[in-house]
């Protein structure tokens, strides 16, 4: 089956019961026994949940993955992914990463022992010369957040496994439809299944997705014994946005194109990062490895921090808010909001970036409130 046939199909039959075509909300924390310790789906509710795993058949499928591991959130994902490690490993992470990354790897991970080097992940180059011994896990998002950098996955598989390291991608900006990391040579996908996967700002959940035997069941366990589980009324709306997530990116990136092309050309904005232009620094390796650029475009504007901060708050179809992916629009400034965790690090973020989360509304509105807030 294609994309589109899976997303709604797949892990998602009729209830055999009734005929239900909507999984069904399962809202149990316990099961029934049939005798002491023999059970018919699971025996406790952390363990598994039937539309917990309707949501990780769907996800493992749409990015070509044997397994998937749901969890309550994105950092709940990372965290129990980062678990893995052992005090004296080091971890590669992106140097424009989310903040909340950077900040469990420094605040949490850190005194554990676990050590990270930030690396600019689109330079290949620079990846293998700053390479340290003991490092277990490159952290790649691609894009990245918030400047949009696209690092090449097949090469950087390619160093992490010439010394004995994974690599994960965060996919959470492109989704599967624009991109399957795994096919590409990476061990791991994340997401933030509070993005685009759920893709209408109702829900939080994370995701992790790999065809690697031995460490989804490691995964598993974590999943079990820290508890960091979804809802089952949250998977539903998460596996309910992925329904739609193929005709909804359609329409993010043709609207982000449009919305990339006008500031481009704009007075006021300094510079625009989206991997479609090809201005972007990194265009050419987002044609070969992606399907589509996303809805997500950041801009420096002129003005330095207060021009930005008048811009964000000037606009009306635009949200001022953090989080992205959602059909409605949201514009934030990275360094007061989402990145503000990197501040005084490799990782921080200039105070004229602002960066938009495209939605699906018509683009002319979408363009015509820019330009209203930039006047």
């Amino acid at each position: 089956m294609n994309f589109s046939t899976r997303a709604i199909h797949v892990g998602q039959e009729p209830d055999q019961e009734t005929g239900a075509v909507n999984v069904p909300v399962y809202l149990t924390s316990t099961y029934a026994q049939e005798s002491v310790g023999v059970v018919k789906f699971a025996d406790y509710g952390r363990g598994d949940n039937p539309t917990r795993a309707a949501l990780e058949a769907v996800t493992a499928s749409l990015e070509e993955a044997q397994f998937a591991v749901a969890y309550s959130s994105g950092l709940a994902a990372t965290d129990s992914m980062l678990r893995t490690l052992s005090p004296g490993d080091r971890v590669t992470l992106s140097s424009d990463a989310y903040g909340g990354t950077y900040r469990m790897l420094t605040k949490i991970f850190g005194p554990w022992g676990i050590e990270t080097d930030v690396v600019d992940l689109s330079d290949i180059d620079a990846v293998e010369s700053s390479w340290h011994d003991g490092t277990k896990l490159v952290w790649a998002e691609t894009p990245s957040n918030p400047w949009l950098r696209i690092a090449d996955i097949a090469a950087l598989a390619g160093v992490a496994h010439r010394h004995g390291a994974q690599l994960v991608i965060d996919n959470t900006f492109a989704t599967p439809y624009l991109q399957t990391p795994l096919t590409l040579g990476a061990d791991v996908v994340m997401h933030s299944t509070t993005k685009y996967l759920g893709g209408h700002s109702d829900a939080i959940g994370g995701m992790l997705v790999t065809n690697d035997a031995q460490l989804a069941a490691r995964l598993k366990f974590f999943q079990y014994a820290v508890g960091a589980i979804p809802g089952p009324l949250d998977c539903y709306l998460i596996m309910r946005g992925i329904r739609t997530l193929a005709v909804r990116m359609d329409r993010h990136q043709a609207n982000a194109a449009q919305v990339a092309h006008m500031l481009a050309q704009h007075e006021k904005i300094e510079r625009v990062w989206y991997p479609g232009l090809e201005t972007h620094p990194n265009h050419k390796v987002a044609l070969d490895q992606m399907r589509g650029f996303g809805g997500m475009v950041s801009v420096e504007v002129a003005g330095g921090a207060a021009g930005a901060k008048a811009f964000v708050e000037k606009t009306k179809v635009f949200t001022l808010a953090e989080s992205l992916g959602g059909v409605e629009s949201l514009i934030e400034l990275p360094a007061q909001m989402t990145h503000m965790s990197t501040s005084g690090s490799l990782l921080e973020i200039p105070e004229n970036l602002v960066r938009l989360s495209v939605g699906i509304e018509d683009a002319d509105d979408l363009l015509e409130d820019l330009r209203q807030a930039l006047s």
